[in-house]
């Protein structure tokens, strides 16, 4: 890890967090991973340049902010609401707000501001199937941010994400914290990152009691992470 990235860390810890693409595709369920390359860096088959505007260009890994943009484009797309309008929408939220990262915000905070400057971007890129749900189907639109929002934690001072909850019905003690493990998953209530109970429990030939004394844990807390690391490889 470079000296300049360590020291941006230190000016601002929600940018830790590094997730390779691999990461980020099996966390936010992305059926492709060049999907999300495409997302991040641009296409080199169109002049469309990336949508995020991430923090560490350089590097093959996303930050805790980026992966939380990526998890809003998907969401949206999954929506139906088409590229160009996500692309435009990213573009002018950047301008107006002055922040790096606006599908990264509290819906709270943001809500109307985003409504509003997605049906401004549908409609200049003639979306009109995003711009009737946007304009007129408040309701909608409403379930939609609700939805985006389970499971993630805002910072109050910013509105930015500062932690999520990737399965909160299924694994709500399994959060990403860019402030502890390098946002890596870990078992909340014990601290201790999911891929190590996990390692532990494969060299324990599937021993979880023995894993659990290992780390002083309780037995359902390395069946929880275990069961979400196989969830995240299936």
């Amino acid at each position: 890890m470079s000296m300049g990235v360590m020291e941006a860390i230190d000016r601002d810890p929600l940018l830790a967090g590094f997730y390779s693409i691999g990461d980020a595709t099996r966390l936010l369920g992305v059926s492709h991973a060049a999907k999300l390359r495409g997302w991040i860096n641009g296409w080199p088959s169109s002049k469309s340049g990336p949508i995020v505007d991430r923090d560490f260009k350089k590097s093959p890994t996303v930050s805790f902010l980026d992966l939380m943009e990526l998890r809003f484009i998907e969401y949206f797309r999954g929506q139906g609401v088409s590229m160009q309008t996500l692309r435009k929408a990213a573009e002018l939220a950047r301008k107006e707000w002055s922040v790096q990262h606006p599908f990264a915000l509290s819906d709270v905070k943001y809500l109307t501001d985003r409504r509003r400057v997605i049906a401004q971007a549908s409609e200049e890129v003639g979306d009109r199937p995003t711009w009737e749900m946007v304009t007129g189907q408040y309701l909608i639109w409403d379930a939609i941010e609700a939805s985006i929002a389970k499971g993630v934690v805002f910072d109050p001072a910013t509105h930015l994400a500062s932690r999520w909850k990737p399965r909160p019905g299924d694994h709500p003690d399994i959060v990403l914290d860019p402030a502890r493990a390098f946002g890596k998953p870990l078992v909340d209530s014990a601290g201790i990152p999911t891929d190590a109970l996990f390692r532990q429990w494969k060299a324990e030939d599937g021993n979880f009691d023995r894993v659990a004394r290992w780390f002083n844990v309780s037995r359902g807390q390395v069946e929880g992470a275990v069961r979400f690391e196989l969830e995240l490889a299936s």
